[in-house]
């Protein structure tokens, strides 16, 4: 027996209750809200406003801007009363949160423009209200209830933008064994489809990560009054230059919090372990800001250890604050805000560099100052000495590990030293050396910093899905090695030329057909130049043995020979291999790179130079990360975008990037440097990406298991299965068992399994089965699409299994389906099929990133220009393509109906097949029209007139149609008849013609 939603609130109120919430039955609608509010805030402030005041109050505090509201929220506001004096005010106790007033409410209802909203459960915090709980019946994705919220708050007129519920703060969703939470936000950062590029949604957690899921549970542990007050008040971060709500994840709650405790206690020094990818960056920000109102702790500095991640950290934490931190430009501005006591000065990122030499009293500054009789930057700082100053390090594995270390520790003896680790030093992977008296050892992220506070491994991050499993293929070429066919050894060193050839044959297979790009991680300076070289030459000869073939956009990047700017000196400092390199020949490697910056700036029309190398090093990151825009929208469509990126230190640690997902390795790699370098590939996007993909031209199988091994915490048994995606063989067996599946839920409805078929199905439910059938087929397709490893036999296995062309066919029933069920499940009153409720679309599966609009055009010129029988691909497969692929979804009826008219070998080259299209819609169009303006009796120019005036603004004007329909002199019955008949024939063409935009005022006719 299936439990009920009521049932499920109702023992949640209970729990609340238990927590010593106030149960409040009586507020239902605005008007109680507003009375409760104005109870709690007269109160709270020692204030009577009067009617008219309270009115007004109202007025300026609800906004439809999330942020402002989230800042009113915390901080102190200001009024003019009506006899001009002004109140300062807090809508809550800020100093204390736990000290106010936690309230429930339930089944509260508001009007919008055009529907009714209800909500499950309110909680209010002095009679704001801060959360909002939507709950399912058991078996209801909580997906679904996500969806609501992001429909309610998108309908026009909503609750959110014009009444106190401005302030919700978060969201919560169950169906009482899953709970999620995520924070409200404007709708920028609020669109909720399968792109996923938007909202970040969180499963609370112990502190050893173990999911707390159940509601009751969650209640417990979330819903706890002061723990929700800390939650909404300590834990969520603004986002000035985003104007965004940031909430923070468990473990970087418990990170911050035992940073904290371990300062407040005096409890000694201590290392985070959370893996790449989790977002040290936000935790360590938000300790330090919480440092910030510590009055025992003098300063906090922030420690980096390259020039490029103290940009990156100081523009990461200014993101989250305006103003927060200021660029150190030399070491005496450091020293200079090391001592000021504003504060501003108060928390400070700086390179260990700039913080190693203001320490160091035989430093040529240090000298050169003695020389000129001023005080040197140590005499300077010997004034803090005595002071307690908290250090925080980033990455705190990597250079210079412990000297630096030791020389904080003997100047400020009342320091307390705290590192952020991705991949801590063990003895294992551990190269420093400590020599105490006969006995030597080896240095330990344990030994610097004494004790480990939180730990949350790749292990933890992978099983929550914040960062992606990998697909390793340790590559076994036919040719070009020294052993014939044999696999290669261990670390043995192929043929590039090979290599650059497997490259090419896999690269689009990998990326996805270039919707992500790739790193080339080469062994030496010398290897990077001799590879960028061959690429040249091998790209040539493919393009003139297939003029079809599109290059790839390749680029380099080394660090120059250290005769350059001091900027680059300091980038050097922690690329070991780099820095040996330069040390031999440096002319040729520089003139090599200078080759290589004067390609890049034809390519892509920069003007970089070797002299300013930094500048060149950062446009070709922003451009690894430009891949995320789609072609259309670029105005070189796509051809400014990096597909390859050959490195050989620069890259592979501190850089992120969501559409980074391959890394090609052809040098040695092992223990933290090989998780470093894995980690570029594996930030989450969305199911089109499924694995970061490393392709392995080493043969590293022992060192890629040894370092799992390593660095999986607590969970080392089972690491290999969390770490690494099936095998093919296994993805194709569940390929063949999701097909299996497809063919009998066909079968049972009478049909045979073809794509043919699908317009057949009977009833919703039944069309809801087969979307949830075939998007199983999909998302299996879609991980073997970009498997690299896959032999002929297991191609063809793939293709037995779903053919090309019945693939596609699919697809497209598949988008006519989920297109026509998301239309009804969008009706806010229409009758639900439970099964059609809570599906959810992932139509970004169905959309290729290779396969667009002008790639359509190019397809339907060649099936015109070449002799019938010889075009690559036939009449229906060009429609099936159009058909199966998301982007086409409001033009594919066009698009098909173009095509049918063509004659095979009529000779149209592109420019006339674009032109033709054109003409081809705009005639359509005007058929359409007059065949409405015919049918419901209005001029056609009139007509035409109303929907132009729709579509520019995108709104509907209720008195335009009013004013279209006036002429026909009809009464309010019949006009009222007429209305809805009209607009029933228009909203499929105003949609199709909006191209997926949302027209405002539509929602009335829709139900």
């Amino acid at each position: 027996m299936q439990v009920r939603e009521s049932t499920i609130e109702q023992e949640l109120i209970e729990k609340l209750g238990e927590l010593k919430y106030t149960l409040r039955s009586d507020i239902r609608d605005r008007a109680a809200m507003e009375r409760n509010f104005r109870e709690k805030f007269e109160a709270l402030n020692r204030v009577s406003l009067t009617d008219a005041e309270f009115k007004r109050l109202l007025e300026e505090i609800v906004t439809p801007d999330v942020f402002k509201a989230a800042h009113a929220l915390r901080h102190r506001n200001a009024f003019t009363r009506d006899d001009g004096t002004p109140l300062n005010y807090t809508l809550v106790n800020t100093n204390d949160w736990c000290k106010n007033d936690f309230e429930v409410a339930s089944q509260f209802r508001i009007n919008t423009d055009y529907s009714y909203h209800r909500y499950d459960v309110l909680l209010l915090i002095n009679g704001v209200p801060a959360v909002q709980i939507e709950l399912k019946t058991l078996g209801i994705n909580p997906r679904r209830a996500i969806e609501q919220i992001v429909e309610y708050k998108n309908d026009p007129g909503n609750s959110y933008t014009r009444t106190l519920l401005c302030f919700i703060q978060l969201f919560i969703v169950s169906n009482r064994d899953f709970t999620y939470y995520f924070a409200n936000n404007n709708a920028r950062h609020f669109a909720f489809n399968a792109d996923e590029r938007f909202l970040p949604i969180y499963q609370y957690a112990a502190p050893d990560n173990s999911k707390i899921n159940g509601i009751d549970a969650f209640a417990e542990a979330f819903l706890a009054k002061c723990t929700l007050g800390q939650m909404i008040s300590r834990y969520m971060v603004l986002v000035a230059s985003e104007q965004k709500l940031l909430m923070m994840r468990p473990y970087q709650i418990y990170a911050v919090k035992n940073i904290v405790e371990c300062i407040d206690k005096n409890l000694g020094n201590g290392y985070i372990w959370h893996t790449t990818g989790s977002g040290k960056t936000l935790t360590s920000f938000k300790a330090s800001t919480l440092l910030k109102a510590n009055p025992a702790i003098e300063k906090c500095l922030f420690v980096v250890d390259r020039k490029d991640l103290d940009r990156q950290t100081r523009e990461e934490f200014n993101r989250f604050q305006e103003g927060c931190v200021e660029e150190n430009t030399n070491t005496g501005a450091l020293v200079r805000r090391m001592l000021s006591d504003e504060a501003a000065d108060k928390v400070i990122v700086c390179t260990i560099q700039k913080l190693g030499l203001a320490l160091d009293e035989n430093s040529k500054r240090n000298k050169s100052r003695e020389k000129r009789g001023l005080a040197s930057h140590t005499e300077q700082l010997a004034a803090l000495s005595d002071k307690r100053i908290v250090f925080i390090f980033d990455e705190c594995h990597r250079s210079q590990f412990g000297d630096n270390h030791q020389a904080i520790r003997e100047f400020f003896p009342k320091a307390q030293l705290f590192g952020f680790t991705g991949t801590p030093i063990f003895e294992q992977n551990a190269s420093y050396k400590r020599i105490e008296g006969e006995e030597q050892t080896l240095k330990t992220t344990e030994d610097l910093f004494q004790q480990s506070l939180h730990e949350y491994t790749i292990t933890h991050a992978i099983e929550d899905r914040n960062v992606l499993r990998f697909h390793v293929d340790y590559y076994k070429p036919e040719k070009g090695r020294p052993n014939g066919k044999q696999a290669p050894k261990p670390g043995e060193t192929l043929a590039k030329r090979a290599i650059v050839d497997a490259i090419l044959a896999k690269h689009d297979a990998a990326t996805g057909g270039r919707r992500f790009n790739a790193l080339l991680a080469t062994a030496s300076i010398n290897d990077a130049i001799e590879y960028f070289k061959l690429f040249e030459v091998a790209q040539a000869e493919k393009q003139q043995a297939d003029p079809d073939f599109g290059p790839l956009n390749i680029a380099a990047v080394f660090s120059p020979p250290a005769d350059v700017s001091a900027d680059v000196k300091q980038l050097q400092e922690d690329l070991p291999q780099e820095q040996e390199d330069n040390k031999h020949d440096p002319e040729a490697k520089k003139n090599a790179l200078k080759a290589i910056i004067a390609d890049y700036n034809a390519r892509f029309g920069t003007n970089h130079r070797i002299e300013e190398f930094d500048a060149y090093y950062q446009d070709v990151q922003q451009r690894i990360k430009d891949q995320q825009f789609p072609n259309a929208d670029l105005p070189m469509k796509g051809r400014e975008k990096l597909d390859i990126t050959i490195v050989v230190d620069m890259l592979l640690t501190g850089f992120d990037s969501k559409y980074l997902n391959t890394l090609y390795v052809d040098k040695n790699l092992k223990h933290h440097g090989l998780i470093q370098a894995f980690s570029r590939t594996n930030r989450v996007l969305n199911d089109t990406k499924p694995y970061g993909n490393i392709l392995d031209f080493r043969g590293q199988q022992k060192e890629v298991d040894a370092a799992i091994a390593l660095f999986s915490g607590a969970k080392a048994d089972k690491a290999r299965e969390i770490w690494l995606v099936d095998t093919a063989p296994v993805v194709i067996d569940k390929l063949k068992d999701a097909r299996d599946k497809l063919d009998s839920f066909m079968q049972s409805q009478g049909l045979t399994g073809k794509p043919d078929d699908i317009a057949n199905l009977k009833g919703d439910a039944a069309r809801a089965a087969f979307v949830e059938h075939f998007k199983q087929v999909q998302k299996l397709k879609t991980q073997l699409d970009q498997y690299t490893d896959l032999d002929d036999a297991q191609k063809q296995q793939i293709e037995a299994v779903l053919p090309r062309d019945e693939h596609n066919a699919f697809r497209g029933a598949y988008l006519e389906t989920a297109q026509r069920l998301r239309a009804q499940q969008a009706k806010p009153n229409g009758q639900k099929d439970e099964a059609v409720d809570q599906l959810d679309f992932e139509f970004v599966l169905f959309a290729s990133s290779t396969i667009d609009y002008d790639y359509i055009m190019k397809l339907i010129a060649d099936y015109s220009a070449k002799t019938p029988g010889k075009a690559s691909m036939s009449r229906e497969q060009l429609i099936g393509l159009i058909a199966g692929d998301a982007k086409f979804m409001d033009e594919r009826e066009d698009i098909s109906e173009y095509v049918r008219g063509l004659k095979a070998g009529e000779g149209l080259d592109e420019a006339a097949i674009r032109a033709g299209y054109r003409q081809f819609k705009t005639d359509k169009a005007a058929k359409d029209m007059a065949a409405l303006s015919d049918k419901h009796g209005l001029p056609v120019a009139a007509l035409q007139a109303f929907v132009d005036a729709i579509l520019a603004r995108r709104i509907f004007d209720g008195e335009q149609l009013t004013e279209l329909l006036a002429p026909l002199d009809l009464g309010w019955k019949a006009r009222t008849q007429k209305e809805l008949a009209l607009m029933g024939d228009l909203l499929p063409l105003l949609k199709k013609r909006a191209s997926g935009r949302e027209i405002a005022g539509l929602k009335a006719y829709e139900e």
